[in-house]
């Protein structure tokens, strides 16, 4: 079966099993707007794409530090958009991740590290299988501190990298970044068998060791 057949497939059993289980990072991401949020220890967020959202939570979710991954769209002008729209390719969106860590117990720079060895930042609008713009690499900042931190260690990985090719993964300001449905949210935990058979196939795993080394732990 073509993986990117097997993906869709996978989501829409995914969807049948869906009702009645929600993850908390969704919990979060469906919090009424405009309600002023509790009180809570200092947090901040990041976000990253890395191609299939799917394979780019359980990387920061592993990180002490790390509090929640909730995977969505960004990058696009259609508001409020659904899978379906997305995987057409024409709305703009890429898939991402956005991540809340607590700054106390990791930083920023440690997020970036751990992108840039999940990702193959050497081709254009592709991860891997998928191909489209919806599977562009980026790094989406949320201030200037982070802009300058995120370029920097771009700049540091062209002198450092193992690999010839140039590095194309975007740095951009952040636009509004959407929540994916919830049957996509901690898909790696509900769908075990189909996720490892997905990321197998699409060949992953075999292309981050041929670029950084060794495949991501």
């Amino acid at each position: 079966m073509h993986i990117r057949t097997f993906r869709i497939w996978a989501a829409v059993i995914a969807i049948a099993g869906a009702f009645g289980f929600s993850s908390a990072a969704s919990a979060q991401a469906g919090a009424p707007a405009g309600k002023a949020p509790v009180a809570k220890p200092a947090t901040a967020k990041a976000i990253f794409a890395g191609g299939c959202f799917w394979c780019m939570e359980p990387p920061y979710d592993k990180l002490d530090g790390v509090l929640a991954t909730t995977s969505g769209y960004i990058g696009g002008k259609t508001r409020n958009p659904t899978y379906e729209q997305i995987s057409t390719g024409t709305t703009g969106h890429t898939e991402a991740v956005q991540v809340e860590y607590d700054p106390k117990k990791i930083s920023y720079e440690k997020l970036l590290e751990v992108f840039w060895v999940n990702i193959d930042p050497t081709v254009k609008n592709r991860q891997f299988c998928d191909i489209g713009t919806q599977y562009r690499t980026g790094i989406f900042t949320l201030d200037d501190e982070q802009r300058r931190l995120a370029e920097a260690s771009k700049a540091k990985l062209e002198t450092s990298k193992p690999f010839k090719q140039p590095i194309v993964t975007e740095i951009t300001a952040a636009a509004e970044f959407w929540s994916a449905e919830d049957y996509h949210q901690d898909y790696y935990k509900k769908n075990p068998v189909r996720y490892k058979f997905y990321r197998s196939g699409c060949g992953r795993d075999e292309r981050l060791k041929e670029l950084w080394g060794k495949a991501p732990e």
